[in-house]
């Protein structure tokens, strides 16, 4: 069913809601877990553009993921991550296009600021704009 699950994450508290959920259909799947995080700072979006050198959040970033590949590995899983830079819908999605996912998981916390009211939000963006399943778990507050 699912082979690769991608599993945005954010390097928040937060991100233990999605892989609460989703440990347990990964091993029911024996799926493989993908987890990306976008980093989306002015460094991060213009990093290629600029030629610029890795910023310290996105040096941070990359050891949180690191960190949560090896938890997830210690626990069995197959799992790889990535750390994508820029606009964190777009990133996912083009992940999502360009490597073999048959599911999306990810966590929504509504609107938080004024920018999600007025564009939308990544979990909407990304649903609207993928032909894969997408799993939404809103972070309970």
């Amino acid at each position: 069913m699912y082979k690769t699950i991608l599993v945005p994450v954010e390097n928040r508290e937060t991100d233990e809601t999605i892989l609460r959920h989703i440990r347990p259909l990964a091993k029911l799947t024996n799926a493989r877990l993908m987890l990306v995080h976008v980093a989306d700072g002015w460094a991060a979006r213009n990093f290629e553009h600029l030629k610029l050198q890795e910023s310290e959040e996105m040096r941070h970033d990359r050891e949180y993921l690191a960190g949560l590949e090896k938890k997830l590995r210690a626990e069995g899983f197959e799992v790889s991550s990535v750390l994508a830079m820029g606009e964190p819908a777009t990133e996912i999605i083009k992940l999502a296009r360009t490597e073999s996912v048959e599911l999306i998981a990810m966590s929504t916390h509504g609107h938080r600021f004024i920018s999600d009211l007025l564009y939308g939000s990544t979990a909407d963006k990304v649903r609207h704009s993928v032909d894969i399943p997408v799993l939404l778990l809103k972070v309970k507050r």
